[in-house]
């Protein structure tokens, strides 16, 4: 799909459509959620976003997936700054991963989302809504991030060639 095209065509909505219907079903039943953290592979689509779809689409499947998970399924009080880093994480996906993966733009959307938006940002909105001390809060979260960060580094890494190797096979296909 070229990322110059416009956003709302009908291939693009519906495949940003089908992603956000998995992130959000791997967000809400295929991780494993604490008050103050999430693990999980919610991730994957927004990738597949992210190096398909570009930067612009991968930041509204971060966002609506976040925003129609929490009204559909709540797991606690609706927050628009997740919904806001949600959107985030998509966008930096999309900037670093859209056109060209190398593993140092792999690490470096990585470390972009999880040592910023997720421990920083996520954790500054953890600590409004629930009223706990930032500083409390960030030594749990930076062990969640030190877990996480290989595995996604990992996870992105196999996506990304897979997702090559689809893009490849349909261009001689229809070639």
């Amino acid at each position: 799909m070229k990322g110059n095209a416009n956003i709302f065509s009908a291939r693009g909505i519906t495949a940003m459509s089908v992603l956000i219907a998995i992130q959000v079903v791997f967000a809400r039943f295929l991780s494993f959620s604490q008050w103050n953290m999430r693990i999980g592979f919610a991730f994957v689509p927004l990738i597949i976003a992210a190096v398909m779809l570009g930067p612009t689409r991968a930041a509204f499947v971060g966002g609506i997936s976040d925003f129609v998970g929490a009204m559909l399924f709540p797991s606690g009080a609706f927050f628009p700054g997740f919904t806001l880093t949600a959107a985030l994480m998509g966008l930096v996906f999309g900037l670093f991963l859209y056109k060209r993966q190398t593993m140092a733009r792999i690490i470096a959307s990585v470390a972009v989302n999880q040592l910023i938006l997720s421990l920083l940002l996520n954790t500054l909105w953890i600590s409004i809504l629930y009223g706990s001390p930032f500083h409390q809060l960030v030594e749990p979260r930076a062990i969640q991030c030190a877990v996480t960060i290989p595995v996604q580094i990992a996870t992105i890494g196999v996506v990304t060639k897979t997702i090559g190797v689809y893009l490849k096979y349909h261009a001689q296909q229809y070639s």
